[in-house]
């Protein structure tokens, strides 16, 4: 069975044959997210290493907190661990050496007390190849994939990156989306064209993107019957005191539409730049209604000076371009959107290769 420990080979452990023997040993250690797991024995992933065709020992990157070296076999041993098939393995390899992008700043988010997860999201052919669910319930239980390669992630940044819960993770309560968190986006019930299209990439790439992000904060609206109407409501449930946005007026923060919401809103004429552009614009939040020791601030205090005596309402982000728009999920009146950790953190999408 193979240790996660940093070192030239990985080591092998002996342990009796007793799943349940070997689930107490690696949570002790704090390998575990506290979930049963497959066991990464080395039959195992030797077996996936295989199909994967890379070199165990190949340095993929390095995850912060801890500088862990993520090898191949590593990565390999811990999605084995999170259930993961052989075929999901270049998007975990590709996640995760999405993670270590500077861009993403994982040093931050893994040791913030912030509530920081992070969502893998999935676009072009691969997503139907390996059924990640982009559908009804896309974000919730009994999709093999998504909980899978998620899961597979945040191994690594425990096992690897040293991430682990009041020690590497500083996060003050967490968040169930550090368990999983893993999606495609629903291209064919968009009325816009795909995320992945719109950071540059062609139609029928696969594309792996990685945001820092809160768990999904549902938005509803079952009585607005014009497109404006949906996008009032969704700049009210933007415009939240507390976030990190609101905080500095930075970060991307990711928009999640429901099919039925993104189609309201098309068929009145606004594409995702008009989405864009009206939300920046709406979704403002009143100083007034800040404390007087949040505005005294002095991150914030500047910010205020140059709102009062104009429009005294604070934007929850710098420009319009920064808010991430996406389609997912099933039929009912209901989006989503999910906060960031703000500006020190940004999206880095990955083109999966081709194989």
């Amino acid at each position: 069975m193979s240790d996660h420990r940093p070192s030239g080979h990985e080591d092998i452990i002996e342990l009796e044959d007793s799943l349940e023997d070997i689930q107490a040993y690696f949570e002790v250690r704090g390998w575990s997210d506290g979930l049963p797991f497959i066991p990464p024995t080395r039959e195992r992933v030797d077996r996936f290493v295989g199909h994967l065709g890379r070199d165990p020992g190949e340095v993929l990157c390095t995850l912060a907190p801890r500088n862990g070296e993520a090898t191949v076999e590593r990565v390999v041993a811990n999605a084995v661990m999170a259930g993961c098939r052989p075929e999901d393995l270049p998007i975990v390899v590709t996640a995760v050496q999405a993670a270590a992008d500077d861009a993403l700043n994982l040093n931050a988010i893994q040791s913030t007390t912030h509530p920081s997860a992070i969502m893998i999201l999935v676009n072009g052919p691969v997503a139907d190849k390996l059924s990640i669910a982009s559908g009804p319930g896309c974000f919730g239980p009994g999709w093999r994939a998504n909980v899978s390669i998620g899961r597979a992630l945040r191994l690594c940044l425990f096992n690897i990156g040293g991430g682990t819960p009041g020690e590497g993770d500083r996060a003050t309560q967490g968040s169930p989306a550090k368990l999983a968190f893993c999606v495609a986006e629903n291209s064919a019930e968009s009325p816009w064209e795909p995320y992945h299209v719109e950071q540059g990439f062609a139609a029928d790439d696969s594309v792996v993107t990685v945001i820092a992000c809160e768990g999904p904060h549902n938005i509803q609206d079952h009585y607005s019957i014009g497109g404006r109407g949906v996008l009032t409501t969704v700049a009210g449930a933007l415009a939240q005191a507390g976030s990190n946005h609101l905080l500095r007026n930075t970060g991307f923060p990711v928009l999640a539409f429901g099919p039925e919401h993104a189609h309201q809103v098309a068929v009145d004429g606004y594409g995702k730049a008009d989405v864009k552009r009206f939300l920046w614009e709406h979704a403002r939040f009143p100083v007034e209604r800040l404390s007087e020791e949040w505005t005294a601030d002095g991150s914030y205090a500047d910010r205020v000076e140059h709102l009062t005596g104009q429009r005294a309402e604070a934007p929850i982000t710098q420009k319009p371009e920064n808010l991430q728009v996406i389609v997912c999920g099933g039929p009912g009146k209901h989006s989503c959107w999910m906060p960031t950790f703000g500006g020190d953190t940004r999206p880095v999408s990955r083109l999966l290769e081709r194989g």
